[in-house]
């Protein structure tokens, strides 16, 4: 089995002006994410456009681990970017752009050969939060417990894994795999999410990121639907 999911992802939002768009995505399709997953630690990528929520372009990464990211390899990519780099990057052209790591926290561990060599879902939605310190306990308790175990039941529902930040903010970050972008809207969805009892059971609100939860469907590699 060749593994296609680590510990830890390298997310990359940012939203583009129409006049650099074409550029844009002919460089990171071309050239950018090739370049990152020739580097050791990287073991698969994609790229994303938001349905709904924000911002329009996420770039997703599945790392080894966070140490993937202090490689010498990836460091020498990172300090001698290329002439079409220097031009096209999210730090030049994008607008508002978002760079975090996260390491996984949930699930632990993780051998299943279906799930951890699957490749790169087709849509995806990304959950962006803080929670108050007097919650986290009971917050991450009932995630882990009651909503992804539910969650998990709904068709169209692949993976589920929660991460916390090492690199940037905020501080949660939940990401689901679904087998298309329509799963958010299905009865089976609205029917387990009119069930959820988080803010009850942890007795308090937390606050998402602008733009979050976000649903986005993978543009590269490109999908057959």
């Amino acid at each position: 089995m060749v593994r296609k999911k680590g510990t830890a992802l390298l997310m990359v939002y940012t939203d583009v002006d129409i006049e650099h768009d074409a550029e844009f995505n002919q460089w990171y399709n071309e050239e950018h994410i090739p370049e990152r997953l020739s580097a050791s630690g990287f073991l698969d990528g994609a790229r994303y456009e938001a349905l709904k929520g924000g911002p329009r372009y996420l770039a997703v990464y599945e790392l080894e681990s966070a140490e993937a990211l202090q490689s010498d390899e990836y460091l020498r990519m990172s300090n001698n970017p290329t002439p079409w780099t220097q031009r096209m990057s999210p730090n030049v052209v994008g607008r508002g752009m978002v760079r975090n790591v996260y390491t996984q926290i949930y699930p632990e561990g993780g051998d299943d050969p279906d799930t951890m060599g699957r490749g790169m879902a087709p849509a995806l939605q990304i959950g962006r939060m803080d929670v108050p310190a007097n919650l986290e306990a009971k917050y991450n308790e009932y995630y882990d417990t009651v909503r992804t175990p539910g969650n998990l039941q709904i068709p169209g529902c692949l993976f589920v894994r929660r991460y916390q930040a090492v690199e940037g903010g905020p501080k949660y970050l939940t990401m689901y795999e679904f087998e298309h972008e329509k799963v958010p809207e299905t009865l089976s969805w609205e029917k387990q999410r009119g069930q959820d009892t988080m803010n009850e059971y942890i007795g308090g609100t937390y606050g998402h990121a602008p733009g979050s939860p976000g649903v986005y469907r993978r543009v590269f590699p490109p999908r057959a639907f």
